[in-house]
């Protein structure tokens, strides 16, 4: 379950301090470089966070589901940018927290102060395993657990089909490589029964145990 650093606020007061707001499919919260002036809180449907590389091409290097905090650096700081564009896969909601409705409930709980630190420090750890990763790790075996932490973010019924409403292009952002070598990857895992392939979708299949490596 994703850290909750607002479990220590009463939650009329928590609601007091925010707004909800909802997001179609493919609308944009934010973008990059702009000011960030509150974080949110996802409570129903998926985003991804997408940044431009030196070349100029957009990469997507995360998924963020029910539960997730996203835009917490930028209200840490009162003069910093957004780091990355988030924009909603599907029907989204989130729960929008202004910079300063953050800070008053930041001083008067002094858990949430706490639960942001462990915050960083998870984010910190999870940037530092996915560099040593994509320096160290053969990238079908990054393709393959990035389809695993994506299963467990898009998973259903147990042993049924899990599917992926993304591109292979925003796969190979996640992996940390080119949609061509995602593409070689995913049609290997086809040919062994793990995964099926559409346009923008990629399909996840229940494998017996027997069936697996």
């Amino acid at each position: 379950m994703p850290l909750d650093i607002f479990a220590c606020v009463p939650e009329d007061e928590l609601r007091q301090a925010g707004r909800r707001r909802t997001f179609s499919r493919g609308e944009v919260v934010f973008h990059e470089g702009d000011p960030g002036d509150s974080l949110h809180r996802v409570t129903r449907g998926r985003f991804a966070a997408r940044v431009t590389t030196p070349l100029g091409d957009v990469a997507t290097f995360a998924v963020h589901a029910p539960g997730d905090v996203f835009g917490l650096l930028a209200v840490l700081h009162p003069e910093a940018r957004r780091t990355a564009t988030i924009a909603a896969l599907e029907r989204g909601e989130t729960f929008a927290l202004p910079a300063s409705g953050f800070a008053r409930l930041r001083a008067a709980h002094p858990g949430v102060g706490v639960a942001v630190e462990q915050l960083l420090v998870e984010m910190l750890t999870t940037a530092s395993n996915r560099l040593v990763e994509a320096l160290y790790t053969p990238v079908h075996l990054r393709v393959r657990a990035r389809l695993r932490d994506l299963a467990r973010i898009y998973g259903g019924d147990e042993g049924a089909p899990i599917t992926l409403p993304l591109s292979q292009e925003e796969l190979a952002g996640l992996v940390g490589t080119t949609r061509e070598t995602v593409n070689r990857v995913l049609r290997d895992e086809q040919a062994r029964g793990a995964v099926s392939l559409a346009r923008r979708r990629i399909t996840i299949l229940p494998r017996s145990p027997s069936s697996r490596p």
